[in-house]
């Protein structure tokens, strides 16, 4: 069955590039769902190849959220696991110890603490459908009329200045209560300060006028030359 939508031959569905296409808004042959790019995949928005489950970034994945290959389970980094949450090779057993905030932490400890949902907002990529496109984005991304739109690259530090925004002052808390919780760490990748207390931004060397006179601010007890 084909569909004006799609480029290609074979495909069930509307807005995929390639062949033999079940699905929606799939890149490459013979994959069954949607999102997908590369071929053979089943499931949902898997980059790779002969990828069974979602979200897979790596070929050959038995399971979710994988970034590697072969694996058997979810959210490995790696690659032959049959556990879940290893970064590694080759291991057939769950983690009991994981690496969060660049700290080895009991896993059970990290399943048991509250993660609030704005942690999960911030998203790598969004879809933009062709009639939200910019004409820029519509010169830089030519397969738009054929897909339907396309996938925009985000920046991340603003992807997560919003979920910031949206959380409150709970939700926020709850992650510094977070295993292992390190806020240089957290800034880092986020780029949102996370301090209960941060350290007062440094002011010495401002301009102030008051009353017609400019004054240069000095740190409380330093000289000042008088």
């Amino acid at each position: 069955m084909t569909n004006e939508t799609n480029t290609g031959n074979y495909n069930t569905g509307d807005y995929n590039t390639g062949f033999c296409n079940t699905g929606y808004r799939n890149t490459g042959d013979y994959n069954t769902g949607d999102c997908n790019t590369g071929d053979c995949n089943t499931g949902g928005c898997n980059t790779g190849y002969r990828n069974t489950g979602d979200c897979n970034t790596g070929g050959y994945n038995t399971g979710d959220w994988n970034t590697g290959g072969y694996n058997t389970g979810n959210y490995n980094t790696g690659d032959y696991n049959t556990g879940s949450f290893h970064v590694g090779c080759f291991n057939t057993v769950a983690a009991e110890k994981a690496y969060y905030f660049n700290k080895l932490i009991d896993k059970a400890e990290w399943d048991a603490a509250r993660k609030p949902d704005w942690l999960y907002e911030p998203s790598p990529n969004t879809w933009v459908a062709s009639g939200n496109m910019t004409d820029r984005e519509k010169a830089d991304n030519l397969t738009y009329e054929t897909t339907g739109g396309y996938l925009r690259e985000n920046d991340m530090k603003e992807e997560w200045r919003k979920a910031y925004a949206g959380a409150s002052t709970e939700d926020i808390q709850a992650v510094r209560d977070l295993p292992g919780f390190d806020a240089d760490v957290f800034e880092q990748i986020t780029g949102l300060d996370l301090r209960e207390n941060p350290a007062p931004e440094t002011r010495e060397g401002r301009e102030i006028e008051i009353d017609g006179m400019t004054y240069v601010l000095k740190l409380k007890g330093q000289d000042n030359g008088h």
